[in-house]
């Protein structure tokens, strides 16, 4: 049963609406075939393994990947090391406080909020353009705002030049690709085409970083490669790893939870309307959204140290764990009337962005960059409204999100 359900999450023809599916999980808390890996649904679950030091994000602690048939292929790896998410205490710990000293508290407690006026001009603009095309009766909110804006935000935060950003595009599709467990994929063509982008990525990394170590600026880049604190340097090879996550999950989730918001919220005009009069309301929205509609679905990359027992199952040292953070984000043991979407919601303790030492690295900007994406949005667009419901979404189960969002509206406000 475990396996057959899965299947169809991770189907194309159910990911415009996985939660029955998810509500069907929750029924066994914790879930296991003989020839499949054990997911676990149920919110108190989940947040108590995400907190869990026998729990391991290092793939390399898989007794057996043929436990899982449905496993992500890692062969992409070998292109870069591992970044920090998919290590464990030590490593995991001296890199992610190496990279957290150039962007948040306590090293650089402004460097988010700082950003606020340039991100605000960067929406700004993304919605001008929109104006200059002339064409308000179908418009792709994928494609003309919500895939641009977070790119533009990361490469400018990290340092790479603006006239290289589309390249990204391509690497990123195909390195989230590489983190979709589709079954019915070749093994061959996955390993090819992502080993393929992350050999690409690091090579045009590698150059960055070594002209950043000979002229360093302001960018996280060149304080990545040149700093040397209490934790010592990082080497290149975690420079390039490190620089690599950031820029692709620095904008793969943000894409999604924007998307995502917005689609939300043309569902739900009385919202939009209250946002349209409200800038202020964009935060509880935000937080709703990362319950309701959470970018990250799932973690299909966790296994067990040591023999855990779980809602009276005992998973075994060595097994493959999925984690349905959407379905935990569902659990009505958890949240009263989780299948509606409530911004006034009070009691709103997510998974949305995961939790515990994995917890989104990139959580304060990417909050900041959906708040001011939807409030400019629904600010400017005269009566929105959906062209494609549901919309075609993309061929990734575990960052799900639309992939085009047309709308038509009457006119732009200035």
């Amino acid at each position: 049963m475990t396996q057959a359900i899965l299947r169809e999450i991770i189907a194309y023809a159910n990911r415009a609406d996985p939660y029955p599916l998810y509500e069907e999980l929750r029924k066994t808390p914790v879930s296991h075939d003989a020839d499949g890996p054990y997911v676990v649904s149920t919110y108190y679950e989940i947040q108590s393994l995400l907190h869990d030091p026998r729990i391991s994000s290092d793939s390399r602690n898989l007794k057996s990947a043929a436990d899982d048939p449905l496993a992500p292929d890692d062969a992409g790896e070998a292109a870069l090391p591992p970044s920090f998410l998919k290590l464990d205490p030590p490593d995991h710990d001296r890199l992610r406080r190496m990279t957290n000293r150039p962007f948040g508290p306590p090293h650089a407690p402004h460097r988010v909020h700082d950003m606020r006026g340039e991100l605000a001009g960067l929406v700004s603009g993304l919605v001008d353009g929109i104006v200059e095309t002339g064409t308000p009766d179908r418009i792709d909110l994928v494609d003309q705002f919500a895939y641009p804006f977070p790119v533009s935000v990361i490469c400018r935060l990290l340092g790479v030049p603006h006239e290289d950003e589309p390249r990204f595009h391509v690497w990123a599709e195909a390195i989230a690709a590489g983190l979709d467990p589709d079954p019915d994929a070749d093994p061959a063509d996955r390993q090819k085409g992502t080993g393929g982008a992350r050999m690409e990525l690091g090579m045009y990394l590698a150059g960055l970083i070594e002209e950043r170590r000979k002229n360093p600026g302001e960018d996280m880049l060149s304080q990545l490669a040149t700093a040397d604190g209490p934790d010592g340097a990082m080497t290149t090879m975690e420079v390039l790893s490190t620089s690599a996550l950031l820029l692709i999950a620095g904008h793969e989730t943000t894409v999604n939870l924007i998307t995502n918001g917005m689609l939300t919220l043309l569902r739900h005009p009385d919202v939009l309307a209250r946002l349209r009069e409200d800038a202020g309301l964009a935060v509880p929205i935000v937080e709703e959204l990362l319950r309701y509609e959470p970018p990250v679905q799932l973690l299909p990359q966790r296994t067990t140290l040591a023999d855990i027992e779980v809602a009276g199952v005992t998973i075994p040292e060595g097994a493959s764990l999925w984690l349905i953070l959407a379905s935990g984000n569902r659990d009505p043991q958890r949240f009263e009337n989780p299948d509606r979407f409530d911004p006034d919601r009070r009691d709103i303790q997510h998974l949305g962005l995961g939790s515990g030492i994995h917890s989104c690295f990139g959580a304060p900007l990417a909050r900041l960059e959906a708040q001011l994406a939807l409030s400019e949005l629904a600010r400017r667009l005269e009566n929105p409204r959906l062209l494609e419901d549901p919309p075609p979404y993309r061929q990734n189960a575990v960052l799900r999100g639309p992939r085009h969002l047309h709308v038509a509206c009457d006119g732009i406000r200035p």
